[in-house]
Order: structure tokens, then sequence, then C-alpha cells
């Protein structure tokens, strides 16, 4: 599956995060396997590079279906 810390280096240099990465990181963080210092660091690099209006939508949908 995926690694959250291979998530936050993608995002830190300016990639964008796949449907099914922000699916699994919303699932995984909801199911309390994903520790708080790790969401932290993955909003930091999104604060920091930002969001395609893609990845926003896949956010804002991934969490709303959580």
């Amino acid at each position: 599956m995926y690694r959250v810390v291979d998530l936050i280096t993608k995002k830190r240099d300016g990639g964008s995060l796949t449907t099914d990465e922000i699916n699994w990181f919303v699932k995984s963080f909801t199911a309390g396997d994903v520790p708080d210092y790790q969401t932290a660091a993955l909003a930091m690099a999104i604060y920091f590079r930002g969001m395609l209006p893609r990845e926003t939508s896949d956010l804002t949908l991934a969490m709303a279906h959580s």
C-alpha cells in the first residue's frame, strides 16, 4: 500500500497526490493509523506547495465520505 512519509515527500517536492493516495490517507487517518505529527507534516507540505483543483476536490470528497 502507501506510506505517509512518501506522500509527505511527494507533496513537499511539488508533486501532486493521486485520488487513490488521498483516499487512502483519509481512510487511514480516520482509522487512527496515521499519527498526528505525520498529518501535520502533510498539512504543512500542502500549505507551502498548494494543491491542484482535482486534489482539493478529492480531499474534500474523501473527508465528506469519511
